[in-house]
């Protein structure tokens, strides 16, 4: 990637640098770490543990999509989905001859499971704000139902709030009527049918007077703009999940790289730094980095989506947007 213009040569160079020292260092946290193609690397590690061991001020970009309400990853309700009988995931009915991916219910959430979802998000939040360099910004995925209570973790350990990135996206999820009294109630919505996804945006305060000078330091403190004459935007039009992409890396939550590549893209303003993923899944951050050829690492704790996401990491890399090699 060739210097920014607008940085000197020394200054670039020096951010250089610094991005490889950095990358050195997470690489080898984790004896496990595997690089599946150069620059980018997954460890089988769980994110906190991982994260209390990363060097203050290292990290320059988060991108994640982690389990929204915690109780869906546990293992007895994995298992379940793993098997086809649902548990806290629904097994949605085939449509048009088409087997759909199982979705989680987060409607099923108790209080407690919302106490401990706060509980979890504020560890989480406080440990990467330690390891974010400042201006270093910060996108996590949710859905409507949760995102306050997982957004307001960010806020209340540091992280100022830079607003949310929605990403339109048609689904099968809600619109349903009433269980087991359709025809009764045949003009009844339990819930609207979802048609959007907000992606929660965060930035670690700079540390300089000005973002120019945090950026000049950090390489950090803004977003990259689409192009000369285009910011980035807060609302992105997305199809779901491409059926390539599923047969690539088949993660329930997978997201297509075709939305990943624009937001993976945007928190590094300068194309200098190291992302990171805490929750790997399918690996679609990391091809999305990769593509960019950005610096990238993540964390999976699940030994068999981090063998998934190793595999699928080069082939998701290949895809073009429209879903072809």
């Amino acid at each position: 990637m060739p210097f920014p213009s607008y940085l000197g040569e020394k200054a670039t160079e020096t951010l250089r640098v610094a991005e490889q020292q950095v990358w050195r260092a997470l690489r080898h946290i984790e004896r496990s770490t595997a690089e599946p193609c150069p620059g980018v690397a997954v460890a089988t590690a769980d994110a906190l543990r991982w994260l209390a061991a990363v060097p203050e001020d290292s990290i320059s970009g988060c991108v994640t999509d982690p389990p929204y309400g915690l109780i869906e990853y546990e293992e007895k309700n994995h298992a379940k989905m793993k098997q086809g009988r649902g548990g806290v995931w629904r097994i949605p009915p085939s449509f048009d001859g088409s087997e759909r991916s199982p979705v989680p219910r987060f409607t099923v959430l108790t209080e407690q499971d919302r106490k401990r979802l706060s509980q979890f998000f504020s560890k989480f939040a406080k440990l990467a704000l330690r390891a974010m360099v400042p201006g270093g910004h910060l996108l996590i995925a949710s859905n409507p139902l949760l995102s306050t209570t997982t957004f307001a973790c960010f806020e209340k350990v540091g992280f100022e709030k830079r607003g949310e990135v929605i990403r339109l996206v048609q689904t099968l999820r809600g619109g349903d009527r009433p269980k087991g009294a359709e025809g009764e109630f045949s003009d009844v919505t339990v819930m609207p049918r979802a048609c959007w996804e907000p992606w929660g945006l965060f930035r670690k305060p700079i540390s300089e007077k000005t973002v120019s000078a945090n950026l000049r330091r950090w390489g950090t403190g803004g977003l990259r703009r689409v192009s000369g004459q285009e910011p980035f935007r807060d609302v992105i039009e997305s199809a779901p999940t491409r059926a390539a992409e599923r047969e690539i890396s088949p993660h329930p939550s997978l997201k297509p790289q075709r939305f990943m590549r624009q937001v993976v893209r945007a928190v590094l303003p300068l194309g200098i730094g190291v992302v990171y993923d805490p929750f790997t899944g399918g690996g679609s951050t990391l091809a999305a980095a990769a593509r960019l050829s950005y610096k990238a690492i993540g964390t999976e704790m699940d030994e068999d989506y981090a063998i998934v996401a190793c595999r699928a990491i080069p082939l998701l890399r290949m895809l073009h947007g429209d879903g072809s090699i």
